[in-house]
């Protein structure tokens, strides 16, 4: 029977792990202690009842790391993007050369400004290093849970790779499309939530849904233009794990990130909205690490620094999101140190003789 490993108990990897079991695969999910894993073996998936969810017979809960990789084709990290590499230092020694390791995290390492997939080569045996994959998309657990359909996008450097993650994680309502473009779908995932944070600042103020679309696109333009300068295909900022994530997370009231920015019109400081939440608002951190990024870079990125000013230096979201619908106002491909605008141009052909 074909297995697979699930590292951390998150919304998202208790849903991967339940829609994968019901496809008939073998599921070992770690949990870091005993007692967390007595406690969800004992409580369930929906202790609240609300989706009517149980953990198929196939899913074994362990907090022996050992025992949840035993045999598994691949090893599936979801955990929050700031103890990644803790984790993966974890699996490192049980790795073999055909499993598959796969993040499923949307955030960068604070500090070095690492995608998630840097994080876990930094970790792990070179000569396992093509064998690292992510997935990225809109996923919101809770719908596929109740069995609603979804997509993803599972991205690898080596494209077989992608294929095989393709091949194991597809479900009769989760379709997952490939992508090689890695640096893309990563920061894609991760972005977006920066831009999640500001929409719920919009929304708390009720701004109206032009001011929504127009701060999401600039938004959008923005996160693409640190993606290129990072080596990303500005395309897959088009796609499921760029425009696909912006959607959902700028919209949905399951969003940790957009309720984070609507909770900060309401006078609410970060660390206490943070404090009263179930799950990570990555968005958080992500900011402070892009907004380095861009500072390394030279790149101009007024959205994000007007967002970290709010989370980071006790800014008024009613200013900021002012000083964000108008900022820099020029060409809306244009930007210090963007390259999208000579993405588009068209070079001017010779004259003929």
């Amino acid at each position: 029977m074909l297995k697979l490993g699930v590292v951390g108990t998150t919304i998202w990897g208790i849903t991967l792990s339940i829609i994968l079991a019901e496809k008939g695969i073998d599921i070992g999910l770690w949990a870091r202690t005993e007692k967390e894993a007595d406690d969800l073996r004992n409580s369930g998936p929906d202790p609240e009842g609300t989706l009517g969810r149980a953990f198929p017979a196939n899913v074994l809960i362990t907090h022996e790391i050992e025992v949840a990789l035993d045999e598994a084709k691949a090893v599936i990290l979801v955990v929050p993007s700031q103890s990644m590499r803790q984790n993966i230092k974890l699996v490192a020694g049980h790795l073999n050369k055909s499993m598959l390791v796969i993040s499923a995290a949307k955030g960068l390492e604070v500090g070095s400004g690492l995608r998630m997939s840097q994080v876990i080569a930094e970790e792990i045996n070179s000569r396992f290093h093509e064998n690292i994959g992510v997935i990225s998309g809109p996923n919101l657990a809770r719908e596929i849970l109740r069995g609603l359909p979804a997509a993803t996008v599972a991205a690898a450097e080596n494209g077989s790779v992608a294929r095989q993650a393709q091949r194991l994680l597809t479900t009769p309502n989760l379709c997952v499309f490939t992508n090689t473009d890695v640096i893309g779908v990563e920061l894609g995932g991760s972005l977006k939530n920066i831009i999640a944070l500001g929409a719920g600042i919009a929304d708390g103020l009720g701004y109206g849904d032009n001011a929504k679309a127009a701060y999401i696109t600039r938004g959008l333009t923005e996160i693409t233009a640190l993606g290129v300068a990072l080596g990303a295909n500005p395309l897959t900022f088009s796609g499921l794990a760029g425009l696909g994530d912006v959607i959902t997370t700028c919209a949905s009231t399951l969003s940790r990130n957009h309720y984070v920015g609507v909770e900060l019109t309401k006078g609410r400081p970060v660390a206490e909205i943070l404090s009263t939440m179930n799950g990570v608002a990555e968005g958080v951190t992500t900011t402070l690490a892009a907004r380095n990024l861009a500072q390394k870079l030279g790149l101009e990125m007024p959205i994000t620094e007007r967002i970290y000013q709010v989370l980071y230096e006790d800014g008024d979201p009613a200013e900021a999101a002012a000083e964000m619908m108008c900022a820099n106002v020029r060409h809306e491909l244009s930007g210090r140190r963007w390259r999208l605008f000579s993405l588009f141009q068209r070079k001017k052909r010779a004259p003929k003789s």
